[in-house]
C-alpha cells in the first residue's frame, strides 16, 4: 500500500550521505534486480523479515508476484566522476489497470477493501519503500514522492493507498499506542474504512512511543488512516492502512510536487 511494507528506521550509526542524486523509472530487468537487492539488504538482513520470493528468484533478492506488474522508481547516487552509481532508494507503484489485470492490489491480501470498490479505477498502490541507511536523513523520500505524484497526475490517478509499518517484533504495545494516539485525529470516514484480515493481537499500549518517520511523513501530507493495523507475520510488523488523495496535499506539497496550488 502507500508504500510501504516496511518502516524506514533512522540509523544513527550510518554516516549521512552527500552528493548528487538522480531519479528515474526502471526500464529493464537489470534495474529491477538492483531494487530487489536493496530491498533484500534492508528487509532481510537489517530487519530480519522472512522473505518468500517466487521460484527462480536469484539469491539475495526480495521479489514477489506483484513486481512484474508494478512500475519501479529508483533513486541513484552519482559516483565522484558523475557516472550513475548504486540504487540507494526505491518505491514501486501498482496502478489500477495493473491491479485489475492480476486480480487485486497487494493490500487486498491484508485488508478487506470492499468499501473502496467504487474507487478502484482512481487508485494507485505504493509499496516496498526502501532507503539505504546512509540516505535516510536526507531528501531521498521527498524526491521519490515528488516523482510519484507527477507520474500519477499524468495517469489521472488521484488516490494513493499503502501501508506504513510499525515494528512489532517485540510485541504490539507500540502499535496500539500509536493507534490510540492517531485514530481520533486521522481516521478516515466510515465509508472509506477497511478491515484487517489478520488483526493485530490486543496488547497494553505503551505509555509513549516514537512515530516511524514514514508514518509521520504520510500524516503530514494529510493521509488518512483507513482502519486498525494488520499483523504481518513475515515482516513481524503492524501495517497501518493509509490513503492519500492528491487533492488533500498541503499547499506547499502541491507547489513542490505538482507545481500548483491545492485544489479547493
Amino acid at each position: 500500500m502507500l508504500a510501504i511494507s516496511t518502516p524506514l528506521y533512522s540509523s544513527p550509526a550510518a554516516p549521512l550521505a552527500s552528493g548528487r542524486l538522480t531519479i528515474h523509472w526502471a526500464q529493464h530487468l537489470d534495474e529491477l534486480r538492483e531494487a530487489q537487492r536493496l530491498r533484500h539488504q534492508v528487509f532481510s538482513q537489517e530487519l530480519g523479515a522472512l522473505l518468500r520470493p517466487p521460484r527462480g528468484t536469484p539469491a539475495g533478492h526480495d521479489a514477489d508476484l506483484y513486481d512484474e506488474h508494478c512500475e519501479h522508481l529508483l533513486l541513484r547516487a552519482e559516483s565522484p566522476t558523475g557516472e550513475p552509481g548504486p540504487v540507494v532508494a526505491c518505491y514501486r507503484v501498482l496502478t489500477a489497470d495493473a491491479a485489475r489485470r492480476i486480480g487485486g492490489f497487494y493490500a487486498d491480501s491484508a485488508f478487506d477493501l470492499i468499501r473502496l470498490r467504487h474507487e478502484r479505477h482512481r487508485i494507485a498502490e505504493l509499496g516496498r519503500a526502501c532507503v539505504a541507511p546512509a540516505y535516510r536523513r536526507g531528501a531521498a523520500v521527498l524526491m521519490l514522492w515528488g516523482a510519484i505524484a507527477e507520474h500519477l497526475q499524468r495517469r489521472r490517478l488521484d488516490l494513493l493507498i499503502g501501508c506504513a509499518s510499525v515494528d512489532a517484533r517485540h510485541g504490539a504495545q507500540n502499535a496500539w499506542a500509536l493507534w490510540n494516539q492517531l485514530a481520533p485525529r486521522h481516521l478516515a470516514p466510515i465509508e472509506w474504512q477497511v478491515r484487517p484480515r489478520t488483526p493485530l493481537h490486543l496488547a497494553p499500549a505503551a505509555s509513549s512511543v516514537e512515530m516511524p518517520p514514514l508514518l509521520r511523513g504520510y500524516l503530514k501530507a494529510n493521509a488518512q488512516l483507513l482502519g486498525a493495523p494488520a499483523w504481518d507475520p513475515d515482516f513481524r510488523c503492524a501495517d497501518f492502512p493509509l490513503m492519500l488523495r492528491l487533492a488533500d496535499l498541503p499547499a506547499n506539497y502541491h507547489r513542490r510536487f505538482l507545481g500548483g496550488t491545492a485544489a479547493s
